[in-house]
């Protein structure tokens, strides 16, 4: 579906406990690095608002 390569964080491990983003066809890809079978799609737009709310600390009380 995309080309472009995954990125994680700067602040992951070095083991395979993160998620990673890439750009997709139109969409950003989503998956947790242990399990790279598992893609979620967001739109740009979803996305960005994710962001926003994870530096709010909206999230901060989800487990």
């Amino acid at each position: 579906m995309s080309s472009s390569e995954w990125q994680k964080s700067s602040y992951s491990a070095s083991n395979n406990e993160c998620v990673e983003a890439r750009a997709g066809a139109g969409a950003v890809e989503l998956r947790e690095s242990d399990d790279p079978a598992t893609v979620l799609c967001a739109g740009p737009a979803a996305f960005a608002g994710l962001l926003a709310s994870i530096k709010a600390g909206e999230l901060d009380d989800r487990v």
